[in-house]
């Protein structure tokens, strides 16, 4: 069993190993959202279906928004086939993120 799908893990664990090692974020936030979904499409009894991600990395210089949240899918796609259900993005470069940080 690969440590994608760890069941000794919790998913958000799971989740923060994945991106990490494949994009080395500045800044990485995973947020489980599962309990603000509960009856909806996709929520499950024991949760861990939902997530909310903030990802800051170097690599997403020069990629537009999609392609950025396909790279974040691609590696996240074992935690997809597994039962997680929705991942909300928000993928930034360093220079983005501190850009906005400056005009709040």
């Amino acid at each position: 069993m690969s440590a994608m799908q760890s069941p000794m893990e919790s998913r958000s664990a799971r989740l923060e190993a994945a991106l990490t090692e494949a994009f080395a974020p500045v800044v990485l936030r995973v947020q489980d959202d599962s309990a603000r979904h509960a009856g909806h499409a996709g929520a499950q009894p024991g949760g861990e279906t939902h997530y909310a991600v903030l990802l800051v990395s170097a690599q997403f210089a020069g990629l537009s928004r999609v392609a950025r949240s396909r790279a974040v899918h691609a590696v996240l796609a074992a935690e997809f086939a597994g039962g997680m259900h929705a991942l909300a993005l928000t993928l930034r470069t360093p220079q983005e993120a501190e850009n906005l940080a400056r005009t709040l």
